[in-house]
């Protein structure tokens, strides 16, 4: 095993965390602390043509074409499900990553067939698996309510956003979890009887 290459990258991804969670912090500052308008892109009027315009809400402007509303004089609401279209996303990535930074981090200091790689696996699929749902809801969620926001009549549900493929990579990190942790018991009773 290449202790050297599994060391580096597991500076890497710390590292990959770390600014995560930096321009997680800095996104939340600055677009909150901005002015300026708020812009949602939205399917719904993509292939319609309406007489008398979309129904959106006043300061609106929607273009039709693009499928695009943009609010000038946001409220802090507005601006918040903005971000909430972001900020999950970016603090899902940076967790993932120090989970990952952590679980190379075992492998390093114990090898790679140990009890506590085989757990580290295991919660990092754990967290992947729920978290791709759960950032996927609140990235979606936010993004339904600044649209009915802008457009009231719309009222879209809540919807999920993102890929959801990650699910499955979790998952199968939770059964090779469960694989390594059998495979290390087997090994440690097979040591105990010889």
């Amino acid at each position: 095993m290449n202790t050297r290459l599994t060391r580096a990258l597991a500076s890497v991804t710390l590292v990959l965390a770390a600014l995560l969670g930096l321009a997680f912090v800095g996104t939340g500052i600055t677009h909150m602390a901005d002015d300026g308008a708020v812009c949602v892109e939205t399917g719904f009027w993509r292939n319609a043509s309406l007489e008398g315009g979309l129904p959106v809400g006043k300061g609106v402007e929607a273009a039709s074409s693009a499928a695009r509303l943009c609010q000038d004089s946001p409220s802090v609401g507005q601006r918040a499900a903005d971000l909430g279209g972001q900020l999950p996303w970016l603090l899902f990535g940076s967790l993932a990553l120090l989970l990952f930074s952590r679980l190379l981090d075992a492998v390093v200091r114990q090898g790679p067939f140990t009890e506590a790689v085989a757990r580290r696996l295991t919660v990092l699929g754990w967290f992947v698996a729920a978290g791709t749902v759960l950032t996927g809801l609140v990235a979606g969620w936010s993004h339904s309510w600044l649209v009915g926001s802008m457009a009231p009549i719309v009222g879209s549900g809540p919807t999920v956003d993102g890929s959801m493929m990650p699910v499955l990579a979790g998952l199968a990190a939770v059964v090779m979890g469960k694989i390594m942790r059998e495979g290390v018991r087997m090994r440690e009773d097979l040591e105990g009887t010889i």
